[in-house]
C-alpha cells in the first residue's frame, strides 16, 4: 500500500515567500483568535525536526487575564534589576507593561535540554527555531499577524523558572498572535540567493 503523501509544491512555495511578521502596531486589538487555531499552531510546532527525537520545544501560552499576568511579571522584574543597575527607562517599563495586552495570545517559547541524549545545544536550539517557523507559517496561513520576539526577558537568566525552564534550558523568546487590524498583507524583500550559494560540482 502507497501511503506517500501528495503535496501540492506551489502552495508550500506561495506559504514560505509570503510568510511575514506582523507587530503590534498592526495588530487588532481586543478580538482574540479561537483557542483551536493556537492549538493548530501548537500541533504543527510539534512536528519540527528533531535529532534523536528530543522533541526540546517547550511552550507556555498567556492569553486573557494571562497576558496581564506575563505584563506585570515582565515590567516588575526589569524595574527591580534597574534598582540594581541603576538604568531605568520608563519607556521600556511601559512597553513590558502594555505590548503583551494587544496581542490575542503570547506563546513563551523554551528549549528544555535532554543531556542524556548528549547533542550539542546548537542542535536542540535549531530544532526550536523550526517549530517556530511551523507556527509563523500556520499563522501566515490563517491571515494572521505575528513575530517572534527576543525582547526581555529573554535573555534574564532569573527568568527561567518563571517559565518551567531549568538552569541548563534556554527561554528563547515570546511568539505573539493576533488578529490583523488590516488586510493588506506586508510585502517581503530579498536579496537573491544567488548571492549566497556557492556551488561545487567537481
Amino acid at each position: 500500500m502507497n501511503n506517500k503523501p501528495v503535496f501540492n509544491i506551489e502552495e508550500v512555495n506561495k506559504i514560505i515567500r509570503n510568510r511575514r511578521s506582523q507587530f503590534v502596531a498592526q495588530f487588532k486589538e481586543n478580538d482574540p483568535i479561537d483557542e483551536s487555531i493556537i492549538k493548530e499552531l501548537l500541533e504543527n510546532a510539534n512536528w519540527a525536526p528533531t535529532h534523536k527525537l528530543t522533541e526540546p520545544w517547550c511552550f507556555t501560552v498567556f492569553s486573557g487575564e494571562g497576558l496581564k499576568t506575563l505584563a506585570d511579571y515582565q515590567s516588575n522584574l526589569y524595574k527591580e534589576r534597574s534598582e540594581k543597575t541603576g538604568i531605568f527607562k520608563e519607556a521600556v517599563y511601559n512597553k513590558l507593561k502594555e505590548s503583551p495586552l494587544k496581542a490575542s495570545h503570547v506563546i513563551a517559547i523554551g528549549m528544555k535540554r535532554d543531556l542524556r541524549a548528549n547533542l550539542p545545544e546548537m542542535e536542540e536550539i535549531a530544532a526550536v527555531a523550526m517549530a517556530v517557523q511551523n507556527m509563523y507559517l500556520t499563522a501566515s496561513a490563517r491571515g494572521l499577524a505575528a513575530y517572534w520576539s527576543t525582547g526581555a526577558p529573554t535573555f534574564w537568566p532569573e527568568a527561567k523558572t518563571f517559565f518551567g525552564l531549568a538552569e541548563e534550558d534556554l527561554l528563547m523568546g515570546f511568539f505573539f498572535v493576533a488578529k490583523a487590524a488590516s488586510d493588506k498583507w506586508p510585502e517581503g524583500k530579498r536579496t537573491p540567493i544567488s548571492d549566497k550559494v556557492t556551488w561545487v560540482k567537481e
